[in-house]
């Protein structure tokens, strides 16, 4: 079977490898470097267009540093100096390392060893000459963000020139509960939205879905658009990226589900931009 990389299939064990997944990143254009340290398939949310199979409540599991640090330094050589592009068919314009993504199976910020693990990642990639040249990001839902060890991480992350790509995908209490299937509050969210901008450059993601057929509602349109000028006035966020699902939903709910069409995407990022902030768009 010939083996290709595709913005449409993530599946973490396509190298063989416990932590490392390669990926190609449709919003970054290129080789996304997938960190899984969700290797039982636990999170602290359930959202209901998870691809993940078998999605757990939980934390992610103690960290082997050893092998963490031979997977990272065999597969970067690969990447660098191997057949890797070639044996994954990867087109000549995307043989580039876009970025190393800490994201996974789950909430990477449950795992209690994430400032260490961050240090060695930064550590290794540094020597081997990725970093600075490649992002270096942390994908969260920002619900820990609170806690003392992933502010250390992020301490970590921003002295490797890191970003955060925080997770928010609705700005309703009743949205959050139906997508993120989550009990943290609102106002919880924007205090850690807004704490994790205090500590390393921060980027929102937003995914927009139709749930049932009910579309992108006026309510919650306009709630988006309350929320973000609240956050414009509050801190220094980066950049809002827009998108909607590329991936099939592993979740009981995928039935229910389905992409938000271009044209609603990019009408909500027109009134995004009204509010001065930058914003990138992808289906």
């Amino acid at each position: 079977m010939v083996l290709k990389l595709s913005t449409t299939d993530h599946r973490s064990d396509i190298v063989g490898m416990r932590y490392i997944y390669p990926v190609l990143s449709r919003r970054a254009g290129g080789l996304s470097i997938g960190i899984n340290f969700n290797t039982n398939n636990t999170c602290n949310w359930r959202c209901i267009y998870c691809q993940v199979p078998n999605l757990q409540r939980g934390v992610a599991p103690a960290v082997d540093f050893g092998l963490l640090e031979e997977e990272l330094k065999a597969f970067f050589t690969r990447v660098l100096h191997g057949d890797f592009f070639e044996s994954f068919n990867v087109a000549p314009e995307q043989r580039v390392i876009k970025d190393i993504a800490i994201a996974g199976n789950g909430e990477p910020t449950t795992l209690k060893e994430l400032p260490e693990a961050i240090a060695l990642i930064g550590k290794i990639a540094s020597a081997m000459g990725i970093l600075p040249k490649a992002d270096f990001i942390l994908i969260t839902n920002g619900s820990l963000i609170h806690q003392s060890h992933v502010q250390q991480a992020l301490a970590q992350l921003s002295h490797y020139n890191g970003q955060i790509w925080f997770k928010f995908d609705s700005a309703t209490e009743a949205g959050r509960k139906l997508i993120n299937n989550t009990g943290q509050s609102l106002s919880a969210a924007i205090e850690n939205l807004i704490l994790a901008t205090t500590l390393c450059p921060t980027l929102l993601q937003i995914c927009l879905i139709d749930y049932n057929g009910h579309g992108f509602s006026n309510t919650e349109h306009h709630a988006f658009l309350e929320l973000l000028q609240e956050i414009k006035q509050r801190c220094d966020l980066q950049k809002i990226m827009v998108y909607s699902l590329a991936r099939t939903s592993q979740q009981p709910e995928a039935t229910l589900i389905k992409p938000m069409s271009i044209e609603v995407l990019t009408a909500f990022a027109e009134d995004i931009r009204k509010l001065n902030f930058t914003v990138s768009v992808s289906q």
